[in-house]
């Protein structure tokens, strides 16, 4: 269970408490909770509550990059109402989580390089409106995880994981942005790979995976980078050997571009 208590809404104005009941989910999943809003020393006309999921993402600017929170999903729980002072009214909520949410976990541990949270606002009659955010665990899918286990095998070594502004050419995305999760490369592949991304874009019944291979440059060349997309069935996932089929895929996308 997680608490957080937001400052008052201006002076002697009402303050909200969000309780998750489950920090922790998966992309598609559903984190449930509840918000109470607590008058304050007098009463207030409260136009709306509202939750928003919210991730930090990298964007492009011209020559420029800055990061911003962008919020990509909102859930209005409640219209307005006539709050009296001292008294409190607490809202259920359940929040779909999309598909295509990244990841925040991986192999039991913290992602580093990516937050994603649950921002509480309530909307107040000539007040300011008050604003928190609750950090969330999302975890992989059984999919994912099988792949990112299979990376593992073949030696690959985390190395970081943020979320970029933009699409993917070629793949259909509900949301305004991607992750990529990064790795070193094992020995095998170091000759010719400096990183590899990897990119999930999930669906109810299967997901997208893009793999960008980024050449190692020379003394008198310069890296460039190659690609690989598949589609993953999560009915029929576990009657594959990833870690031959992964290798496979890499392979074939670095000797198109002359990696290997």
């Amino acid at each position: 269970m997680f608490k957080k208590l937001m400052q008052a809404v201006g002076v002697g104005g009402p303050s909200v408490e969000t309780i998750l009941h489950n920090s922790g989910t998966t992309p598609g999943g559903v984190v449930t909770g509840e918000v109470t809003i607590q008058g304050g020393s007098h009463d207030s006309e409260i136009l709306g509550v509202n939750l928003a999921l919210k991730t930090r993402v990298e964007v492009e600017s011209g020559d420029n990059e800055y990061t911003s929170n962008l919020e990509y999903a909102k859930l209005p729980i409640a219209g307005a109402f006539h709050l009296e002072d001292g008294a409190r009214h607490t809202v259920p909520f359940q929040f779909p989580i999309p598909w295509e949410a990244p990841l925040t976990h991986m192999y039991g541990r913290p992602l580093h390089g990516t937050t994603v949270g649950i921002s509480t606002e309530l909307e107040v009659a000539r007040a300011i409106d008050a604003t928190d955010l609750d950090p969330i665990a999302v975890h992989p899918l059984p999919a994912q995880e099988r792949l990112l286990a299979a990376f593992s095998n073949l030696g690959f070594q985390f190395r970081n994981a943020d979320c970029e502004k933009g699409r993917i050419w070629g793949v259909h995305q509900e949301l305004p942005f991607y992750q990529e999760i990064e790795f070193h490369p094992p020995h095998q592949y170091a000759g010719g790979i400096k990183q590899l991304e990897v990119t999930f874009v999930s669906y109810p019944q299967s997901m997208e995976v893009v793999l960008e291979l980024d050449k190692r440059g020379g003394v008198f060349t310069e890296g460039h980078d190659a690609f690989s997309r598949f589609t993953v069935d999560f009915a029929t996932f576990e009657h594959t050997d990833w870690e031959h089929q992964l290798d496979g895929f890499l392979q074939q996308a670095g000797r198109r571009r002359g990696f290997f």
